[in-house]
Parts: structure tokens; C-alpha cells; sequence
């Protein structure tokens, strides 16, 4: 038993001394050149790459404090969606909730928004402190509901439930005053 442990320990030791000796860069001037010119090639493309970080995919949410998240995706179908926020992309899914807010979590980011008609929040479950609030799309600042599943189900603002649009209520009839009360004989 002994015997085997020692072997198992020399050959992980020979093992990792092979892949440090192959890890060493060579001394030679020609490799260094490579390496400026890789540098040059990957500044060129790093020039691009910022471009598209600048503006990422989605909808824009203006937060209070002069912060900003990019949201894609279709709230009102989608059971994931991604939240861009400060740099980086988190897939948040669904939640089922009771109040009739909309709720994406993900509990590896601890990322969770919540939508309501008036606004949007995200917390930050794992600091467990909020991140943003009063957050809120151009159409939204105007006056419109946010675009949510809930918000697809309600009828749209300044517009009655259960009524057309150039329909007047009809006036309920009249009882006639014969048919109401039973003859007299």
C-alpha cells in the first residue's frame, strides 16, 4: 500500500514538472516579435468589441441615481430574460408570484427584478441589498404601463373593462306599465 502512494505521488510530481518545463516562454527574439504583433492584432479587435459593449442588447431601463439596465427579451411571453447591468449579462427566469407582479431570480447571481406597472427594481439577494429602483423605459416615463405579462392581461389606461370602443352604454329599457302589474278584475 505504501509502495503504491509513494508511485502515485512520483508520477503527479514528474507529471507536473513536464507541464512546467513546456509552460516556459523560449528566450529567442522571433517569439517576441510574434507577440507584439499578436498585441497589435488584439488591439484592433479589442476597439470593436468596446463599441458593442457600449450598447448592449435590449430595452432601456433609466434608474434613479443615474443608473442603467438593458433588458431583452419579451416580458410578456419569455420564461427567461436577460438583464444586462454593469457590464455583465444575467440570465434571470421566471418566477410564479401571488401579487401580480412580474418576478425574475437567479439564484447563482442572486439577481432578482421585480416589475411592476410604475417601475422596475433588481436586488441583490446574495448582498442582500437593492441595486436599483424607479427604474423605468421612455414609454413608461410617458405615461405608459410597463411591458409585462401582468400588464398584457389588463385593459389599456383611460379605456373602461367590458366596453367597445365607440359603443355608448345602451340605456336599460323601460318597464311598460300594464305588463308589471298583474290586471285587476
Amino acid at each position: 500500500m505504501n509502495k503504491f502512494i509513494v508511485g502515485a505521488c512520483a508520477g503527479v510530481l514528474s507529471l507536473a514538472a513536464s507541464q512546467y518545463a513546456t509552460a516556459q516562454p523560449a528566450t529567442t527574439a522571433k517569439p517576441a516579435a510574434k507577440k507584439a504583433a499578436a498585441k497589435k492584432r488584439s488591439a484592433k479587435k479589442s476597439a470593436p468589441a468596446k463599441e458593442a459593449a457600449a450598447k448592449p442588447e435590449g430595452v432601456q431601463w433609466k434608474c434613479e441615481l443615474g443608473n442603467e439596465m438593458y433588458i431583452a427579451g419579451d416580458m410578456t411571453r419569455d420564461q427567461v430574460i436577460t438583464v444586462h447591468w454593469k457590464g455583465r449579462n444575467y440570465q434571470l427566469p421566471r418566477q410564479l408570484t401571488r401579487t401580480g407582479a412580474d418576478r425574475y431570480f437567479d439564484q447563482k447571481s442572486g439577481f432578482d427584478l421585480v416589475v411592476i406597472p410604475s417601475k422596475a427594481m433588481l436586488f441583490d439577494r446574495n448582498e442582500g441589498h437593492r441595486l436599483a429602483d424607479e427604474c423605468q423605459t421612455a414609454e413608461m416615463a410617458a405615461g405608459a404601463p410597463a411591458p409585462t405579462q401582468s400588464g398584457a392581461l389588463r385593459a389599456p389606461a383611460g379605456q373602461p373593462l367590458m366596453m367597445q370602443d365607440n359603443a355608448a352604454p345602451a340605456p336599460a329599457p323601460a318597464p311598460a306599465p300594464d305588463a308589471a302589474q298583474p290586471a285587476k278584475q
